[in-house]
């Protein structure tokens, strides 16, 4: 564990709170935040708090809160944490994540060891003290390889101010301002300023009353970010100025733009950077032009710039929830961006392609039928539960009869699997003991340490090692040739380790498997153009910058262009969208980019 400026300064910490309503923006925000700070040098971590009692989001069905992302070390946390990981390029850990169940667990499990000698626990002091103390705990953990301790923490309370579950987090902050001193904490409040089609006018009330019932609670913001449609008027700033008591430079507008890689330079650009340095008294960033920033603004203006498009459909059961397939959907854009292409992403609910679909509504079985047929590529992600699986068979066979790009991740792996036990290998009773217990040829099995008895935690979770099995395979040269991968896992079932070497035989072949050969992980098609499954999720470490590898091929194999890119030792070009780190860029490409986002200005 190193140490850098936070040997010579206290913990830095940044609050954000929402107002109005939830989902406004708070965790795209906040992330933003940090990558403005990191990219001064400031090394950033980031906390964040879901009211809810539920220990954690293992438990939670996709259309409650979206997606459950994993982490590193298995933790199931919310999607928020995604974004954090993505923009900051860190890797966070399940203590990142507090929940009212949590902390009550935590209080409670102290009270039965007798640590607060019979005193009566309540909220306050007990509770409270409980979450000041685990938020100075986690904000010191290394996020990064550098094993550096962070010197600024960014939290993220969830919901929104006035919400009575969040209650003992607000008047916790309350207190922890006075803990830390002010000059080491900072709050942002997120808040929404509508804009009625009715009148075309920008309205303040919202976030006049917001700022209200936050500055009851006991805190003031420092910084007032609003939500809108279109940019704020002066007017409207002033008057927000005027009535949330901030200056009107503390009253910055995120406007809605063309994509989430703006949001930093936006932020920026209204000078959330020098605002962050002069109220926590960070150090100066260096005058020459920092990289981060500048590949960010490259990466912006090289979405905006895409003009071909390449069409992926994706066949899941939760398609209803864009949020549900969160990481899925950026990944595809983060490929897509790699590849140079916009991408036109359709979602088909895999129920809809099945045979029984034609008598409910014919409508929608032929409409889900025509967009799978004119795709470029398909992909069939994770999920539970038999609704909707005959309809990713039924797509996996369509891929790999008619030479359709085709990745399938976790149960997209298994369908595709089991689609070719029952078509090629003629087991036509072939399925998953999830489905079918009783089959003849359960191809997909439960995993022996399973615990059925119990749901949260159970899973296989958390980066695990995936050995390459073989040299010739394309997504081993998409990992760039390594002998091993880490990827993180969630899963119950796997490929039956008993039929494998007859799939082999008949062209599906394990090119990936776990350290003790058990367990298939990377599956490839012979004589495809790329017909891919992965047990892992790789989505979960994709980020903007660094391409997750099989979503990647995915998205080449849909234009065209998967084979010269291996030909070409899969040297990406142009190698701004693949940078693996700030120093990737050389100070010579730093001065022409320079230059020409000057002239741009």
């Amino acid at each position: 564990m190193k140490l850098t400026w936070s040997l010579r300064a206290a913990m830095k910490y940044i609050l954000v709170t929402g107002g109005v309503i939830s989902g406004v923006g708070k965790g795209v925000i906040a992330s933003s935040i940090g990558t403005i700070l990191k990219s001064s040098g400031i090394a950033v971590t980031s906390i964040k708090i879901d009211p809810y009692i539920n220990i954690d989001a293992g438990t939670f069905s996709p259309y409650e809160h979206g997606e459950v992302f994993v982490l590193a070390d298995g933790g199931e946390v919310d999607l928020d944490l995604g974004n954090y990981e993505r923009f900051l390029d860190i890797t966070l850990h399940r203590d990142n994540n507090i929940t009212t169940g949590k902390i009550y667990q935590s209080v409670i499990n102290k009270e039965r060891r007798g640590d607060y000698l019979g005193k009566t626990v309540q909220v306050v002091p007990h509770i409270t003290d409980s979450i000041q103390e685990w938020v100075e705990r986690v904000s010191k953990r290394p996020v990064d390889q550098s094993q550096v301790i962070p010197d600024v923490c960014i939290i993220e309370l969830g919901g929104t101010i006035g919400d009575i579950e969040g209650m003992p987090f607000v008047e916790a902050f309350r207190q922890f301002q006075f803990r830390v001193k002010r000059e080491n904490f900072c709050c942002v409040h997120v808040s929404l300023v509508p804009q009625p089609k009715t009148t075309g006018e920008q309205k303040t009330k919202p976030t006049q009353a917001s700022v209200r019932e936050l500055r009851g609670l006991g805190l003031s913001p420092d910084l007032v970010v609003c939500r809108s449609n279109s940019p704020l008027m002066n007017a409207v700033k002033d008057k927000i100025s005027l009535f949330c008591h901030v200056e009107p430079e503390q009253v910055f507008c995120v406007h809605d733009v063309t994509s989430l890689y703006r949001v930093p330079l936006l932020l920026e650009d209204q000078g959330a950077k020098q605002f962050f340095i002069k109220r926590l008294g960070l150090p100066e960033a260096a005058p020459s032009p920092r990289k981060l920033m500048i590949k960010w603004k490259e990466l912006a203006d090289r979405y905006d710039r895409l003009l071909k498009e390449v069409t992926i459909v994706l066949v899941g059961k939760y398609t209803q929830l864009e949020d549900a397939y969160a990481s899925v959907i950026k990944s595809l854009q983060h490929a897509a961006l790699a590849s140079s292409h916009r991408l036109d992403l359709k979602y088909i609910e895999a129920a809809d392609l099945e045979p029984s679909m034609v008598h409910e509504d014919a409508q929608r079985y032929h409409q889900a039928w025509k967009e799978l047929v004119g795709a470029n590529g398909i992909l069939v992600p994770g999920g539970f539960g038999i609704r909707g699986t005959e309809g990713k068979i039924l797509a996996a066979q369509w891929a790999r009869t008619k030479n359709v790009p085709f990745l399938g991740v976790c149960l997209g792996l298994q369908c595709a699997v089991i689609e070719f036990g029952r078509n090629v290998l003629q087991w036509s009773d072939a399925h998953s003991t999830e489905f079918n217990p009783n089959t003849e040829h359960p191809v997909v099995i439960e995993m022996p340490e399973h615990n059925p008895g119990q749901m949260g935690g159970t899973m296989r979770l958390g980066q695990r090692k995936t050995l390459f099995k073989s040299k010739d395979s394309y997504v081993r040269k998409l990992y760039h040739n390594k002998d091993y991968v880490e990827e993180r896992h969630r899963h119950r079932y796997e490929v039956n380790p008993a039929f494998v070497s007859q799939f082999e035989e008949k062209g599906m072949r394990f090119v990936g498997r776990s350290e003790d050969g058990e367990r298939m992980e990377i599956m490839e098609l012979n004589g495809h153009p790329y017909f891919v499954g992965v047990q892992y999720h790789p989505e979960y470490i994709s980020r903007p910058m660094k391409p997750s590898p099989p979503y990647l091929g995915l998205l080449l194999a849909s234009t065209g262009r998967l084979t010269s890119y291996i030909n070409k030792g899969c040297r990406p070009s142009p190698r701004m969208s693949f940078c693996e780190s700030e120093e990737d860029i050389s100070d010579e490409e730093v001065s022409v980019l320079t230059s020409k986002l000057s002239l741009e200005s």
